[in-house]
C-alpha cells in the first residue's frame, strides 16, 4: 500500500495501524489514482459514494474506530449491495489494494462458479469452501454478482451451487473464522426467495451489509 495513505512516511502493515494514522482524503485519492490506472480516466470517486467508500476502506484497512462507528464487525465479511451499474465490482476490486496479505481475496464471478460445476461437478463446491481451506490462494473470496447464476442440473440432479458453497463457508466461518465477501443486486427479500430463509439467516451472521441507495445512477452510461 502506498505511503500517501498514512501520515507517517514508513507505513506498517494495515492490521497494525490505529485509526488516527489515516487521512481518508488521501485514501480516496489513492483509490481514485488506482481506479484510473485500472479502468481508465472515466473512473472517478463520486461524492455521493464517499460514505460507502469510507466504510469499505475502514474495513479493509482494519480501522477499528471508524468500523465501530459504522457498526462494522471486522470478524465478518462484506456484502456490498446495490443496483446494476453502481460500481460494486469495481470497488471490491480496488479494495484489494488496501488490505494486507493475510486478508487478500480473489474476485470470483458466481456465474463462473456454476459453469465450473457443469464441468467438474460437486468438487467445485469443495473447491470454493472446504477443499482449499489451507491453500492461501483459494482461502478468501469475493463472490461477485450473487443471484445472476442459475440452478444447475448435474446428472439429472438440480443443485443451487452458490447456496451450497455459502452454507459450507458458513460452517467454516463458525469453526475457523473463514471470511467471505459478496456483491449482489438482490434485496434481502429477493435473496430469501432465491436461496431460502436458511441461507439468508446465515448471511446475517457471516457478513456486514453495506448498500448503495437504490436510486444511484448507472455509472456505466
Amino acid at each position: 500500500m502506498e505511503n500517501q495513505i498514512a501520515h507517517n512516511s514508513c507505513t506498517p502493515a494495515p492490521e497494525r495501524i490505529i485509526s488516527s494514522h489515516y487521512d481518508y482524503s488521501k485514501v480516496f485519492q489513492f483509490i481514485d489514482r488506482k481506479g484510473k490506472e485500472l479502468y481508465g480516466n472515466r473512473f472517478a470517486v463520486s461524492a455521493d459514494d464517499q460514505s460507502i467508500l469510507l466504510q469499505l476502506a475502514a474495513y479493509f484497512l482494519r480501522d477499528e474506530e471508524v468500523c465501530d462507528r459504522h457498526r462494522i464487525d471486522l470478524e465478518k465479511g462484506i456484502m456490498l449491495t446495490g443496483p446494476i451499474g453502481c460500481g460494486k465490482t469495481t470497488l471490491m476490486n480496488l479494495m484489494r489494494y488496501l488490505t494486507g496479505n493475510a486478508n487478500r481475496y480473489i474476485m470470483k464471478s458466481t456465474r463462473d462458479v456454476t459453469f465450473e460445476f457443469i464441468q467438474d461437478g460437486y468438487e467445485v463446491i469443495h473447491r470454493y469452501s472446504r477443499g482449499k481451506l489451507y491453500n492461501a490462494e483459494y482461502k478468501n473470496f469475493c463472490f461477485d454478482d450473487l443471484g445472476t447464476e442459475n440452478n444447475i442440473k448435474y446428472f439429472g440432479n438440480e443443485c443451487n451451487v452458490m447456496a451450497e458453497v455459502l452454507l459450507s463457508r458458513y460452517d467454516l466461518f463458525v469453526s475457523k473464522k473463514l471470511v467471505t465477501h459478496i456483491t449482489t443486486n438482490l434485496s434481502a427479500t429477493e435473496l430469501e426467495q432465491t436461496y431460502g430463509n436458511r441461507l439468508r439467516s446465515r448471511l446475517r451472521e457471516m457478513v456486514n451489509l453495506i448498500g448503495f441507495d437504490k436510486e444511484v445512477t448507472d455509472k456505466r452510461k
